[in-house]
């Protein structure tokens, strides 16, 4: 399916861009979504008369997701699980785990923004832990995790 992007998205474009994606992703995703309309003539005439306007909506966006990565550099999170007394925890602390830390200190994260390379952390200590705020601020946090001996 052929789409106009309203936004940058990820791995596929910029604003404006006439992209080919498969039906499924378009319809249950980009469209919903608002990050997309199908590129019909009548969507792409829209778009074109309407760039400015989400040009400017867009940098809005950018300016706001800058300012709280500003905010975000060089934060410590400290999440306390319980684990054994090697420092294994019982459970894991996962993406969700670290979106709702960040939402008790005052951020709106989602946690599918929450980028872990190495999967759930699973081990007492320091993990460094990339926060997309935006898909063009990715800012680096620090995860402490606490062990509680029960």
């Amino acid at each position: 399916m052929q789409i106009i992007l309203l936004e940058k998205v990820t791995n596929l474009g910029n604003l404006g861009d006439v992209v080919r994606v498969k039906d499924g992703y378009a319809r249950n995703f980009l469209i919903p979504q608002r990050k997309a309309r199908r590129a019909t003539d009548a969507a792409i005439a829209d778009f074109a008369t309407r760039r400015a306007e989400l040009e400017k909506v867009a940098a809005e966006k950018l300016a706001a997701a800058q300012a709280i990565g500003e905010k975000l550099v060089g934060l410590v999170l400290e999440i306390s699980q319980k684990a054994g007394v090697d420092g294994r925890l019982f459970g894991s602390v996962t993406n969700h785990d670290i979106a709702d830390a960040l939402k008790a200190k005052g951020f709106v994260i989602e946690k599918a923004s929450v980028r872990m390379p190495t999967g759930p952390l699973k081990l007492v200590g320091d993990h460094p832990v990339a926060v997309a705020v935006h898909t063009d601020v990715v800012v680096d946090i620090n995860i402490r995790v606490i062990g509680e001996h029960a």
